[in-house]
């Protein structure tokens, strides 16, 4: 899925864990209704942020629209989390016994066509010389395993760290505010998969921004948090990618 998929502002936005949408075809699996609604199945509000930075940044916003218990995108595709058969604990009975053709299926029906489109979104953008950097949005559960997370939000990044420190310089702008620098996750938990595939091999800035989902639980927390962010991006973006191409 995308949206504004020709805007020509400086960034590009993906939202790996877009939806909890479990397409008709994987319905006779059998996953658990009552799963859906959490955060194993999705990145709740994630969506919500994404969309509003998109129109803020005139930013084109790829996302897939299918669950990640049917399969994750931000994984690679030889990981025993591609797809899972246990999350926080809990089973994901629907999984126990995918065998290898369907996990081939899955690849080539939904992971597959959701990177060949941030491929080619990028690949036009640099031949037409626009400046382009990529935002991965996330959520995350302010409880996991039974553990408090007190970070508000994280930024996840590996070596390449340009855009990471502007975000993470501009976020603790606020005292009010505890930001995790490689928290929740970092790049080593096999959560950096879209990121590094995309933006490494290209030299672009790239960072995930990790916002704990009690924060964007409605419509208010969710543009206040594009709000802020889109503040912190359009102030970055002249050191970010030269003073030419801030966002007006």
């Amino acid at each position: 899925m995308a949206t504004n998929p020709d805007g020509t502002g400086p960034f590009v936005i993906v939202c790996d864990h877009a939806s909890n949408t479990i397409p008709e075809a994987y319905k006779s699996f059998g996953f658990a209704g009552d799963a859906l609604a959490t955060h194993i199945a999705w990145d709740p509000g994630a969506l919500a942020v994404a969309r509003h930075l998109s129109a803020t940044l005139d930013a084109p916003l790829l996302w897939p629209d299918v669950s990640r218990l049917v399969i994750d995108c931000n994984r690679a595709p030889e990981v025993s989390s591609l797809i899972v058969t246990e999350s926080e604990g809990r089973p994901v009975e629907a999984n126990r016994a995918v065998s290898e053709v369907e996990r081939a299926r899955r690849l080539d029906r939904i992971h597959t066509p959701y990177h060949d489109a941030i491929d080619a979104c990028l690949t036009r953008r640099l031949a037409a010389k626009l400046p382009t950097a990529l935002i991965a949005v996330h959520s995350y559960t302010p409880v996991y395993f039974g553990k408090a997370r007190p970070w508000q939000v994280g930024i996840v990044f590996d070596d390449e760290r340009r855009l990471a420190d502007l975000l993470i310089n501009g976020l603790k702008a606020d005292p009010a505010l505890a930001v995790g620098i490689n928290e929740p996750y970092a790049p080593a938990d096999h959560v950096y998969y879209t990121v590094a595939r995309h933006a490494g091999p290209r030299g672009i800035p790239a960072a995930m921004i990790e916002i704990r989902n009690d924060e964007i639980d409605d419509e208010i927390g969710q543009r206040n948090w594009a709000d802020r962010l889109a503040d912190i991006l359009v102030a970055a973006t002249p050191g970010l990618l030269g003073a030419d191409h801030a966002v007006v």
